[in-house]
């Protein structure tokens, strides 16, 4: 997996750099999580167009398996992209309460996913 390594506060914030659909299982995070651990970082930004569609379909449960390992290993993670004009309710309802906790944030745009990010201190 490639990153983009966004450095604040001597925070490193390791962002997925891909083009195509990077998170489609459970063992794809994991991945992820191993690969941005490996850059010693536990922040990861993360692009709506890498991630299946399986996961904002929460009758899945991969979005709630994939998440759960998020905070198992204690990672923050922004997923950015377009989340206002979903017709789902339950989605519009779990994004809203995952802003709310913190721990996995969806935002609009890569500069507010640093921000929010970047406030966290882990130390």
């Amino acid at each position: 997996m490639q990153f983009n390594f966004h450095i604040i506060n001597e925070q490193v914030i390791a962002e997925l750099n891909s083009k195509s659909i990077a998170i489609q299982s459970v063992n794809d995070a994991l991945d992820l999580l191993a690969n941005a651990n490996a850059h010693e970082s536990n922040k990861i930004i993360v692009h709506k167009s890498n991630i299946t569609t399986d996961f904002f379909d929460l009758k899945t449960r991969l979005a709630g398996d994939i998440l759960q390992k998020f905070v198992n290993y204690d990672f923050h993670v922004a997923i950015v992209g377009e989340f206002a004009q979903s017709s789902s309710r339950s989605l519009r309802d779990f994004i809203y309460e995952s802003n709310k906790i913190g721990r996995i944030i969806f935002v609009s745009t890569l500069d507010e996913a640093i921000n929010k990010l970047s406030m966290i201190n882990d130390k």
